[in-house]
Parts: structure tokens; C-alpha cells; sequence
């Protein structure tokens, strides 16, 4: 399987929590797996964390052990900049999240709004230092006509002890007050994944998608008709395949599983 695997895609693209690490942790076997899937193919990492630059993600994971860097990485932050900018040029943005999302919205040309009610748009990612205030601030911006574009609503993310709530809680706490996003950026929406196609410049069968959740990761792949593998080092189960009717071309227990071909079914059908 492993030999197979590696010879009918041109590229991977990886999801990052679940798959290469659990919180600040590697899963077992992740980084040697990682190589071995550089040496062979395009590797690009497309993550819903919005919490860092895109260095940031690359510099945390080369600490690991990874050897990885930061044009290699399409983190929600960066493609929410990178979708105003091409869709509405540099404008003036409120952000709601953390550093990750300034500091890639001010880097590809956008402004800082001085007041929640002078924003064209509204950025909201993960924030793990959320407040009333910054809720508020949100709710100004969106009365005044801010798009509210979302990086991403995943509900939780993993962490070595469990799970912990994820931007969906962020989103949701403005859906709540009426307001439902009027993009999503990050996994499932189809956006993350031709922003991934586009800098592969590979067609969608070339490519395999390779996720721990169902409904993000290999839902949005599918849709765009990419090739998926569901690893089973994150959030989902085997049991989660057959109650959603959600089918992955491969399930594997993990990474290193899925590239050396150990015990790896296919779930497609």
C-alpha cells in the first residue's frame, strides 16, 4: 500500500492538529512520516488554526522536529488575508482572534480598523483570551455593514488531554447575536482548497487530502474533488464513518501508518 500511496499523488496536503501533533506533542511516528512524504511528493500543511503566522506554525513545528517551513504552510489567517485581498484589495479590518490573524492581515496590505465601526470587514478566529469587550467590539463592526468573514468554525481542537473549544465557539458567540458569517475561509469551505490547488498548480486527482476530521477535512476535499485519508490520531473514529455516512478513499491509525501502508482499509463505497 505504502509503495502505492506514494506513487499515484503528485502532493499531500496535511492537516496539522491531529495529524502531525496533539497540542504541542508529535503523534508518534509524524515527523519520520513527514520526510518520508517530502522526499517523494509537494507537501502542503492547510490548518483551521488561525492563532499564528504562518513562521510561526513553521518555526513550532521545525522545534518538533519537522522539517518544514513557512511557504509550506496555508493557515486560516493567512487565506482570510489573502481572500479580502483579492477580492476587495487592502481595506480597513477589526480582528477577532489572536496574533496570528493581525499579523497576516497587516502583512499582505490590509489596515487595522482604529474603531470597531470604521471596519469593512471583521476577521474572527480562535481566541483563547476572548472577552465581553472583544464580543461587543464585534457586534459594533457588524452593525455598521462589516463583512464577517470567519477563518474558520471548527467546534473543538485536540490537545494531548483532550479537547479544547475551537473558533466555532467565537463565531457561534456572534451567530448568537444574529449575525452569521458571510464567508468561511478555512476547511470545509471550498476556498482553503483552491487556494491549496492553485499554489500546487496540480489538478484535484493528483492531490490526497489527509485529515482526522470527517466533516472538515475530508468533506471540503471531497467537494472539490480531491482524494482523502482519514487518520484516526485526532478526532474522529471508526465508528464516526459509519454514523455519518461520510466515506474517506483511506482510514489509516495515524500518519506513519498511512505512509509505510500498515493496516490501512479503504472506506470508499
Amino acid at each position: 500500500m505504502a509503495d502505492r500511496l506514494l506513487g499515484i499523488y503528485n502532493a499531500f496536503l496535511l492537516d496539522v492538529d491531529g495529524v502531525l501533533v496533539r497540542g504541542s506533542v508529535p503523534i508518534d511516528g509524524a515527523v519520520a512520516a513527514f520526510a518520508l512524504l517530502g522526499e517523494t511528493a509537494d507537501v502542503l500543511l492547510l490548518t483551521n488554526n488561525s492563532t499564528k503566522t504562518r513562521t510561526q506554525h513553521a518555526e513550532q513545528l521545525q522545534r518538533l522536529g519537522f522539517e518544514v517551513y513557512a511557504d509550506q504552510v496555508l493557515a486560516s489567517a493567512y487565506l482570510a488575508a489573502e481572500y479580502l485581498l483579492d477580492k476587495r484589495g487592502a481595506i480597513s479590518v477589526w480582528p477577532i482572534g489572536e496574533e496570528g490573524i493581525r499579523a497576516e492581515l497587516v502583512a499582505v496590505g490590509h489596515r487595522l480598523a482604529g474603531r470597531p465601526e470604521e471596519a469593512d470587514a471583521i476577521v474572527v478566529g480562535m481566541d483563547r483570551g476572548l472577552t465581553y469587550a472583544a464580543l461587543a467590539d464585534g457586534l459594533s463592526a457588524l452593525r455598521s455593514g462589516a463583512q464577517f468573514v470567519a477563518t474558520n468554525e471548527d467546534g473543538t481542537f485536540p490537545v494531548p488531554d483532550g479537547v479544547r473549544p475551537g473558533a466555532g465557539a467565537m463565531v457561534g458567540a456572534l451567530r448568537g447575536m444574529g449575525f452569521a458569517p458571510d464567508v468561511v475561509i478555512g476547511k470545509p469551505s471550498r476556498v482553503a482548497y483552491r487556494l491549496a490547488l492553485k499554489r500546487l498548480a496540480l489538478p484535484p486527482e493528483q492531490v490526497l487530502m489527509v485529515g482526522d476530521r470527517l466533516e472538515t477535512d475530508i468533506v471540503g476535499a471531497q467537494g472539490i474533488g480531491l482524494d482523502t485519508a482519514l487518520v484516526l490520531s485526532g478526532i474522529a473514529t471508526r465508528e464516526d464513518i459509519d454514523s455519518t455516512g461520510i466515506r474517506p478513499t483511506w482510514i489509516a491509525d495515524d500518519l506513519a501508518a498511512l505512509v509505510r501502508g500498515d493496516g490501512v482499509d479503504s472506506a470508499a463505497g
